[in-house]
C-alpha cells in the first residue's frame, strides 16, 4: 500500500460528504485533516499588525531609509 497526499478545497459541508462517500465508495481508506495551515500565534501577530496599521499605529518608510539599514 503506498500513500499519496491530496488536498481538496470543498466550499461547503455537503462537498466534504460527497468526497467521503466517493472515497468510501471505492473502498480507500482516508483521514480527513481539520489543522489550520498557520501557526494560531502567528496569525494573531499578523491580524494585530493590520489593526495597528488601520488605527493609524505604525510608520511609514521610504525607499531611501531602507537603503541606508541595508548598508
Amino acid at each position: 500500500m503506498s500513500t499519496i497526499s491530496i488536498t481538496a478545497h470543498p466550499e461547503d459541508a455537503s462537498q466534504v460528504e460527497a468526497v467521503k462517500a466517493f472515497m468510501t465508495a471505492l473502498k480507500i481508506k482516508f483521514e480527513v485533516s481539520e489543522g489550520k495551515p498557520y501557526n494560531s500565534e502567528f496569525v494573531e501577530k499578523i491580524i494585530q499588525g493590520d489593526t495597528d496599521i488601520k488605527a493609524g499605529k505604525g510608520r511609514k518608510v521610504t525607499i531611501e531609509e531602507l537603503n541606508r539599514l541595508w548598508k
